[in-house]
C-alpha cells in the first residue's frame, strides 16, 4: 500500500480549511503540511502497527506483520511455524531495546530485504550470535549455561 495517497488527501484537507482565510493562509498551510510529511507517514505506520497487532492477538494461529519497503507499507498474514520443543522456548518475553537511529534504520531495511519483520530479523540475529556463541564455547571445553 502506498501511503503518499494517504498523506496526501491530509494535506488537501488542511489546505481546504485554510482556504477560509485567503491565499496567504493556503500558501501557510502548504508549507506546513510539507514540513510534516515524515511524521504524517509515521503516525500512518504506527496506527498500522497497532492494527496489525490487534488483529494478530485475535488469531487463532499465526500473526500479522507490517513491512515497510521505502514508502510502501504492506500487511502480511504470517503462519506460525512450528519450533523444534524447547524448554527455554516455551513463552516470549517484550523487552525495550534502544538503538541508535541508524542502526535502527539498518536493521529494518534488512529485515525488510529478507522478507521479515524487524521483530523476527532480531530475534534470527539474536538467536544466530548466541548460537555461535554456544559452539565457540563447547569448542573451547565451557559450558554454555
Amino acid at each position: 500500500m502506498e501511503t503518499t495517497r494517504f498523506v496526501e488527501a491530509v494535506r488537501d484537507d488542511l489546505e481546504s480549511a485554510a482556504a477560509v482565510g485567503g491565499q496567504t493562509l493556503v500558501e501557510a498551510a502548504g508549507r506546513l503540511s510539507a514540513a510534516l510529511d515524515a511524521s504524517m507517514r509515521l503516525a500512518l505506520l504506527d496506527a498500522l502497527s497497532e492494527a496489525a497487532m490487534e488483529l494478530s492477538r485475535q488469531l487463532a494461529a499465526g500473526r500479522i506483520e507490517v513491512r515497510l519497503a521505502g514508502r510502501d507499507v504492506e500487511l502480511t498474514y504470517v503462519a506460525d511455524t512450528p519450533a523444534p520443543p524447547a524448554a527455554e522456548e516455551d513463552s516470549s518475553a517484550r523487552i525495550t531495546l534502544r538503538l541508535p537511529e541508524r542502526l535502527k534504520a539498518d536493521a529494518e531495511a534488512a529485515a525488510a530485504r529478507d522478507g521479515v519483520s524487524t521483530n523476527a530479523w532480531l530475534v534470527r540475529a539474536v538467536t544466530a550470535a548466541v548460537g555461535q556463541r554456544r559452539v565457540g564455547n563447547r569448542l573451547r571445553g565451557y559450558s554454555s549455561g
